[in-house]
């Protein structure tokens, strides 16, 4: 069967990612290996530099000089054209007051590029019709691990993170920045000619486990920072533990999920029937009808309204004064409607992996079927206040 999956040199924004400090020769490297050795090429659509301030000055004077630069040299060498690539396209890492930082030395910068690092990898992730490369070789150590980090946690089918090598006596040169159609001749440390026609570079891929699919909604959409994400990422350590509290909140490890009125009486219901060893059954219409009204008003102390009754269907008769004669029943899409729309709340908040503990699930034994919530007495919490 033929692979339709699109791969990532289709995609019409090729974004190549690379953190570098004071050698910006890794950003002509890694360009060459992504767009002239590799096949099929994978030629960016736009080139991203993270950086610092002092990196930034080696970036502009040696890549993007408008008479020296390397960066046109190999575009206009290998014929590469329409690649966005200018000072607008670096970042300069900045601190917790928006400062830029000049290095990255302390504690505290390494926390501040953590979080730089994977907000803007997180921002660039959110485009669908884009394809990133991000490019761990420059830079601190550090830095290579954060951008590796961020795009474990945002990365998408189409993302890839890599590492460039270059031949041994090249590595490191300040004249050395990509293989040259032709001859061109530069010295190594000691000042033994080297031809940049020789040079070989090799980019070596990194797998990496990409964790996007388990993020809460609300944390790709909004701007995780690194500190927040290994917190979200710990929550996996825990044992489960739901917090109830009044309505409309459940919690999560301080993590709350708000329900409506309905959805909320609706997770209590199924949950405390499964703690007390009477499931909700599925396909009991009247029966499920019946309990589900007399626990909602005991839970809000208000009788259900007209409108909340609307979906049951009624069979002549009418529920009064906690008496039920020829009674309501419940149709099985009220419950499917209230399962989703309890998943999707759950997993907005907490994400598809770790929500996987907290969702109505149907379950069945004995010939019959049954909704559950899988959690014992000692992982459920009341709270009053």
């Amino acid at each position: 069967m033929k692979n339709t999956t699109k791969q990532p040199h289709e995609y019409s924004r090729r974004i190549l990612v690379a953190v570098s400090g004071m050698s910006p020769q890794i950003i002509t490297e890694t360009l060459y290996g992504l767009a002239i050795k590799q096949t099929p090429a994978f030629i960016p659509t736009e080139i991203h530099v993270i950086t610092t301030l002092a990196g930034e000055k080696e970036v502009i004077l040696q890549l993007l000089h408008p008479k020296t630069g390397k960066f046109q040299a190999l575009c206009q060498d290998y014929g590469l054209d329409s690649i966005n690539f200018s000072a607008d396209n670096i970042h300069i890492i900045l601190d917790g007051q928006d400062s830029p930082l000049e290095d990255i030395k302390t504690p505290q910068q390494n926390e501040d590029a953590a979080d730089f690092i994977t907000t803007l990898i997180g921002e660039l992730t959110n485009d669908d019709s884009a394809a990133l490369h991000v490019s761990i070789a420059g830079g601190r150590k550090t830095m290579g691990y954060y951008a590796g980090y961020a795009l474990s946690l945002y990365g998408r089918k189409q993302d890839e993170l890599s590492h460039v090598l270059v031949t041994d006596k090249y590595e490191g040169l300040r004249d050395f920045f990509y293989p040259t159609p032709n001859s061109h001749v530069i010295q190594d440390r000691d000042k033994n000619s080297l031809d940049t026609k020789e040079a070989k570079v090799m980019m070596a891929k990194i797998p990496f486990v990409r964790l996007r699919r388990g993020l809460p909604e609300e944390l790709l959409n909004g701007k995780l920072l690194f500190s927040e994400s290994i917190e979200f990422a710990q929550q996996d350590d825990k044992p489960p533990l739901l917090q109830i509290k009044p309505f409309p909140f459940l919690s999560v490890h301080d993590v709350d999920i708000k329900l409506t009125e309905i959805n909320y009486v609706a997770y209590l219901w199924f949950l405390e029937k499964y703690l007390t060893g009477k499931p909700v059954k599925r396909g009991d219409e009247i029966e499920n009808a019946q309990d589900f009204i007399l626990f909602y008003e005991k839970i809000l102390n208000i009788p259900l309204s007209e409108t909340t009754l609307k979906p049951f269907r009624k069979r002549g008769s009418k529920f009064v004064n906690n008496s039920i004669k020829n009674p309501l029943a419940m149709p099985e899409d009220f419950l499917s409607d209230r399962i989703t729309a309890i998943k999707k709340a759950f997993e907005k908040k907490l994400g598809d992996y770790q929500a996987k503990y907290y969702i109505v699930k149907n379950q069945g034994y004995y010939g019959e079927s049954f909704y559950i919530i899988p959690l014992s007495e000692d992982q459920v919490q009341y709270i009053k206040n």
